[in-house]
This record gives C-alpha cells, structure tokens and sequence, in this order.
C-alpha cells in the first residue's frame, strides 16, 4: 500500500501506556530516535499492539512545526526531532523545508513562507520538527 503521507517511519514498538481511553505508543526507529504515538485503546486491540511489534508512522507535513536553533524549543509537542536544513523549496504560499534528522532520518515539512521568513531558515541551519503524539497515524 502506498500513502501520501511525506513522512513514513518504520519501527519497533518498545512500550505502550495504556490509558483509560487512549494509549501512548513508543516507537524505536533503527536510528534509535523514538517517535511518541497516540491512538485509542480500541485501535491498540484491533491492531494486536504488543511490545515487539513492527509499525511504522505516517505524519502529513502540515502537521510538523518547524522550530529554529539550537536548543530544543519547551512546546508542549511529544515529539521534539532535532536535525538540520538540507533543502527548502518555495511555493506561492507553502515551502516545503527537508531535514536530515540527527538519527539519518529525512523529515519534510510544509510550513508558510512567512514562517521562513520569520524563523530566517536557512539551508544548513539546526533546526526542530515539532509534532503531536496525536497527529501520528500508526500501521502495521
């Protein structure tokens, strides 16, 4: 099955924290980085979620915020990717801003021009892919 998701990251689940109604996920890339997944607890059963599993992760890029620097911004997104800047592509609106991930992982990100603009992002520059727990979709 092919997605239109830009970011597809395959894992292994190392914990599940099941909650009342929804679980949080930990998903192990082979890189060693987690990503912090969100679902309901009926999604867990209907999967068959158990530590161990293989899943991998689609996040849309509209849904990642990009944030600039060095230090790791204090938002309240699960999921804080540290990387650098390797290209960004100007539309009329939307740039589309591709990161290398500190774990070799590539993370693109569809942010507004004016947030380029705003954040002076600049090819080459350290900068953070910022996303909810709750905007990961989780397949097996």
């Amino acid at each position: 099955m092919k997605f239109s998701a830009r970011n597809q990251f395959s894992g292994t689940i190392t914990a599940i924290h099941p909650g009342a109604v929804n679980a949080t996920i930990d998903l192990l890339l082979p890189s060693q980085t987690t990503v912090v997944v969100q679902i309901t607890m009926a999604s867990v059963e209907s999967l068959g979620l158990t530590v161990g599993t293989k899943a991998t992760a689609l996040i849309k890029s509209s849904w990642i915020t990009i944030g600039g620097g060095d230090r790791e911004p204090k938002v309240s997104s699960r999921n804080r990717l540290k990387g650098t800047i390797k290209s960004i592509t100007e539309g009329a609106i939307q740039s589309e801003v591709m990161m290398a991930l500190e774990g070799g992982e590539k993370m693109v990100a569809s942010i507004t021009n004016d947030s380029v603009e705003s954040l002076d992002l600049k090819t080459g520059d350290t900068a953070w892919a910022l996303f909810k727990a709750s905007a990961v979709i989780l397949g097996v």
